[in-house]
């Protein structure tokens, strides 16, 4: 069976050569697409019926947004990034065979979790599945996802993610 491309704006950015006619992204690939050379790969493949532009069901966004909240990627995915993501897993759902074309380690993280292929273009891609948190630098007190401010409620100090490890 045929590969399906399911692309990420960094496969525009970065110069992916669609070969292909089974290639598709979300209509929200758009805004993340900021250059001339980018926006004209993009337009041209839409145009010339290289890509396809598909919505997501929400069931499907719904999944990945219950598997991104228990690895942290939620701190760190766009919408775009998990529309599409839910695309990947949609069309494989659906019996496809998916490959999703990006250079974004959140993304591929997300992807290496639920066992859909991806491939980079400059990058090699993730060899690792990581979980993030939100960590103090000062008391290194660890703090839920939703926890609302910049800084630590106990010392002041500043709160960043800090990428955990899994296997």
């Amino acid at each position: 069976m045929e590969i399906c491309y399911v692309l990420d704006a960094s496969a525009f950015i970065n110069g992916f050569d669609l070969t292909s006619d089974r290639n598709f992204t979300v209509p929200e690939v758009t805004a993340e697409l900021k250059d001339f050379k980018s926006r004209l790969l993009f337009d041209e493949a839409v145009k010339s019926g290289l890509l396809g532009v598909q919505d997501v069901q929400s069931e499907y966004i719904i999944r990945v947004n219950d598997i991104i909240y228990v690895t942290g990627d939620n701190l760190r995915l766009s919408i775009p990034d998990i529309k599409l993501i839910a695309l990947a897993y949609m069309l494989s759902q659906q019996g496809e065979h998916v490959k999703v074309i990006t250079d974004d380690y959140s993304i591929q993280n997300t992807l290496k979790i639920m066992n859909i292929p991806f491939e980079g273009v400059l990058t090699e891609g993730i060899k690792g599945i990581y979980n993030w948190k939100k960590v103090c630098e000062g008391c290194k007190k660890e703090f839920d996802d939703d926890y609302p401010f910049d800084d630590c409620e106990i010392c002041g100090s500043k709160i960043f993610k800090k990428r955990i490890k899994m296997r």
